[in-house]
């Protein structure tokens, strides 16, 4: 099984209720498409390096980064997020997962949101 089905089956779980078990699952669903419509209607840079560029710029509102994202990537964007006051939000699935929800065939281990468009993400996080 690979991990993405992993956390598929692990948002499926639910209470009685119907719904999630944990408040990561509510995060993580709620972030989803946020994401998706920021990447879609919005200007974003998606990779750390990039990421990292339009922080020192001055042009991202919010930076996105998966929970895998290597040490030293994930250090620098904090670092520089810090100086520049820029939330830097965890996502709380892996690289794969990011890259899935961006519409990408490929990891993605940050995104730095410049412009969200119509997404709510500002307002979210």
């Amino acid at each position: 099984m690979t991990t993405a089905e992993a956390l598929k089956q692990e948002t499926i779980r639910r209470n009685r209720s119907g719904l999630p078990t944990n408040i990561n699952e509510v995060r993580e669903m709620s972030l989803n498409q946020p994401i998706a419509s920021a990447v879609s209607t919005g200007k974003c840079k998606i990779g750390a390096k990039s990421s990292i560029s339009s922080i020192k710029n001055g042009e991202a509102k919010l930076v996105v980064v998966a929970a895998n994202c290597p040490k030293d990537e994930y250090d620098d964007i904090e670092r520089y997020a810090k100086i520049a006051e820029i939330k830097v939000q965890k996502f709380e699935g892996t690289s794969w997962d990011l890259g899935e929800v961006v519409g990408k065939p490929f990891m993605v281990s940050a995104i730095a949101i410049i412009e969200p468009g119509d997404s709510k993400i500002l307002k979210m996080v």
